[in-house]
């Protein structure tokens, strides 16, 4: 068990280095894109928009524009990282090496979970600029912080897993991820839409993670909160499992 828990520290170690030595490509980017969300958003269409629950709107999309900024990084980490240990070849020395499965899921996973912490939190402070956001329960906050970004890293070692190129490393992210989270409350409650679409917008998990992260901030959400911390807990689990038996299996790696 001690040289399995030396493999994991060595892992997240080797995942945090690379987030801190490449800042400029792991931490800068994200605080560009989301200040332009505030300006443009924010600023320029918030300025023409209600109050929403008694928030007002640039207030409001705080919340799901740091949830935006920790699914991001968390994904982005892990499916760069792995699938450049699976391109260098460097993965398969892990698979050999006397490395419980779990313990290389584990800490990959760690690394997206780190630097969308660190992203979140940025993209917090900077919102001070912007607006004056509160927190209602700062516990709800992380709870939804930490799962979202185990989630999408969970997610992120199955495309790095199954990506074959460079190419493929980014169809998920453009063509699934991103209209995800666009349709999943970020900008707006889903009270405001007619009932059909408010039904299909909760076939949409990123609903339940961008309202639960939301409900830490105001203590209003669209949907349950409850019902989204077990939704993003039984993901977690399934996902989890998914990514030990892949590596167990060598799918994608050995072939």
């Amino acid at each position: 068990m001690k040289e399995q828990w030396i493999a994991f520290q060595t892992l997240v170690r080797k995942e945090i280095i690379r987030i801190l030595r490449i800042w400029t490509q792991t931490l800068l980017p994200p605080l560009v894109t989301q200040a332009l969300y505030f300006i443009i958003f924010g600023k320029f269409i918030g300025s023409q928009v209600k109050a929403i629950h008694g928030v007002s709107y640039m207030s409001f999309i705080v919340p799901g524009i740091v949830m935006m900024a920790v699914i991001n990084s968390a994904y982005g980490n892990v499916v760069s990282s792995f699938f450049g240990a699976k391109f260098q070849r460097n993965i398969e020395e892990m698979l050999v090496a006397p490395m419980k499965e779990w313990v290389i899921v584990a800490g990959f996973i760690c690394g997206g979970i780190i630097r969308g912490l660190v992203v979140g939190a940025l993209v917090f402070l900077m919102s001070c600029f912007f607006t004056h956001p509160t927190v209602y329960q700062i516990s709800i906050v992380m709870v939804f912080m930490i799962l979202t970004a185990a989630v999408f890293s969970l997610a992120a070692l199955i495309n790095g897993i199954f990506a074959r190129n460079f190419d493929e490393v980014a169809i998920f992210q453009n063509f699934i991820l991103v209209p995800l989270i666009y349709l999943g409350g970020v900008f707006y409650s889903i009270l405001s839409l007619p009932p059909t679409w408010q039904n299909f917008s909760k076939l949409n998990p990123l609903l339940y993670m961008v309202n639960g992260f939301r409900y830490g901030f105001f203590g209003f959400s669209d949907v349950s909160v409850p019902f989204s911390t077990a939704l993003l807990i039984v993901l977690t689990v399934v996902l989890w499992q998914v990514n030990i038996w892949l590596l167990k299996k060598g799918i994608g790696i050995k072939n």
